[in-house]
Formats: structure tokens, C-alpha cells, sequence
């Protein structure tokens, strides 16, 4: 099963508590899946779940009755009491989603209807597929509402809101209230960055082991050059000394290579006489 596939089974069985969070929820789904009756959905938590808001919404109290659509629409703001008949719409009624709980339950039924996450092992990306740009407008106002840097696109004929952080898409979970896939995606998370931090401390040392071997060669070819043209007795003492030094030791860094001198010398003393005669050797040339 996808982690897309375990969120919305999550939330397919979250409730909220309050009538209006339901309400919020429900008329969620019924917006981006842009039909009352989802018996023919193939989405099957999107199905649960609208189950499980009527009958708390309405069965309970033996208001609702089969096929009494009119009662579900008239509840979610979406029934013209002009015309007498369904006024289904792309956005849902401002009414609805005042308060910070109807917030999350109505972008938690958006997700349900036609939103997706991808694999966190392989990549961090959040979607909610919308019909149209005020669908769209919507969605994202009420998810940055929380603080969240959500962006739409478009795609096709669709627009499509998107959060592509890792942090974000945690902080996403914890608004639809899906604590399960929260805490899954944190262990991939913590794995991820342990291993990321891993691979960058290698691959520093590695580099540095290179640019100190890389460097140690040049040393000595500068030293092997000096001893074949001028010979090592043009050098001065202190740089002879040094030159010896790194002949008899060659792959020695250069903090030993200073222990070794007759007054020890630091690490940027040795450095400074290497400099001196890598430049000697450069004029020679």
C-alpha cells in the first residue's frame, strides 16, 4: 500500500467532534468530488467517509432518509431555496469553514476527494487536484491560514495545490489530523537527514584526504626537481631540512611533519616552508 493510500485510510475513519467540523468535512467532499452520491466513486476511503458523515450528521437523528439528497446539500450551503433544486458548487460556503476545526476537517475531505503524498523515502510532495482556480484560491487560503507557503500550478486543465518541504508536509498531516502518517513520515524523515548528514561528513573527509594526498605529491615533486637541477644544497637550512623531511616521509601531514623538526615547528610554520620551496622550484622551472 502507497503512504498516500495509508493517510487517507487514516482519515477516512478520523471524525471530527463538533457538527460543523463534520459539516466543513462533508461539504469538502462533496465539492471536489463534484457529486452528492459517491457510490460510483472509486475512491474508496472518499466513499467511507461520506458514509460515516451522514449517518452522524443525519441518520442518527432520523432525519436523513435513502436517496434524501436535498437535506445533505440544504446542510452544506448547497441548495438554491429559489429555484427549489441542488445548487452544487467548486468552492465551499465561507459560512462553513470560519473556525480553525472546520478549517482542517475541510482540508481534510479535499484531500480525501483528489489529493495525494508522495513515497517520503523517495521524494516530499503534497497535492491537492483542483477544478478550477477558485476551487483552487480556496484551498490554498485556508491551508496557508495556518501558517503554511502553499502554491498552486496549473496542470492540464486542472490547478493544483502543492507543498514540496519535508516540514511542511508533517506540519500538513498534523492540520488534517492524520498523527499515524505524521509520525511514519518523521521516522523517514530522521533516517534520511541521519543519513544525508552521514554521506556529507564522508564525502568531506574524503575530499580532504584528496586534497592533502594531491598536495603531499606536488611537495614531492617540487623537492624531487629541485635535487635533479640545482641540487638540495641550494636550499637554505631551515628549507633543506624540510625538503628531507618530507622525502623520508612522504605521507606524514604536515602537523607531524613540524614534530619531526629540530625546533618543532606548527602546522602553518611547515606549510610556509613547503610554500617557500614548491615557489623555488616553480622559478627553476
Amino acid at each position: 500500500m502507497s503512504f498516500s493510500s495509508e493517510v487517507k485510510e487514516e482519515l477516512a475513519k478520523h471524525v471530527g467532534k463538533s457538527r460543523h467540523c463534520q459539516l466543513a468535512e462533508l461539504a469538502a467532499l462533496i465539492a471536489f468530488e463534484c457529486r452528492v452520491n459517491t457510490a460510483d466513486s472509486e475512491n474508496q476511503p472518499l466513499k467511507e467517509k461520506y458514509q460515516l458523515l451522514v449517518h452522524k450528521l443525519f441518520e442518527d437523528n432520523g432525519a436523513f432518509g435513502a436517496g434524501d439528497e436535498r437535506r445533505i446539500l440544504e446542510a452544506v450551503k448547497m441548495w438554491d431555496d429559489a429555484t427549489g433544486k441542488p445548487h452544487p458548487t467548486e468552492t465551499v460556503n465561507g459560512i462553513l469553514i470560519q473556525q480553525s476545526c472546520c478549517k482542517r476537517a475541510f482540508v481534510r475531505g479535499a484531500f480525501l476527494a483528489s489529493g495525494s503524498i508522495s513515497d517520503p523515502n523517495k521524494s516530499y510532495h503534497f497535492e491537492v487536484v483542483c477544478r478550477s482556480e477558485e476551487q483552487a484560491k480556496q484551498l490554498c487560503d485556508v491551508i496557508n491560514s495556518f501558517g503554511m507557503d502553499a502554491k498552486i500550478v496549473a496542470r492540464k486543465k486542472y490547478q493544483v495545490v502543492y507543498l514540496k518541504e519535508g516540514a511542511q508536509i508533517v506540519d500538513m498531516l498534523n492540520i488534517m489530523e492524520a498523527h499515524v502518517a505524521l509520525m511514519n513520515l518523521e521516522n523517514v524523515r530522521i533516517l534520511k537527514e541521519m543519513r544525508n548528514s552521514v554521506n556529507r561528513k564522508v564525502n568531506c573527509e574524503t575530499a580532504n584526504i584528496s586534497k592533502t594526498v594531491n598536495a603531499a605529491v606536488q611537495q614531492l615533486r617540487d623537492i624531487e626537481y629541485i635535487r635533479e637541477t640545482a641540487g638540495l644544497s641550494s636550499l637554505p637550512d631551515n628549507l633543506r631540512e624540510m625538503a628531507l623531511l618530507r622525502l623520508e616521509y612522504p605521507d606524514a601531514p604536515l602537523k607531524e611533519l613540524g614534530t619531526y623538526l629540530n625546533p618543532p615547528v606548527g602546522k602553518s610554520g611547515v606549510n610556509h616552508r613547503l610554500r617557500k620551496i614548491s615557489e623555488i622550484a616553480e622559478s627553476l622551472r
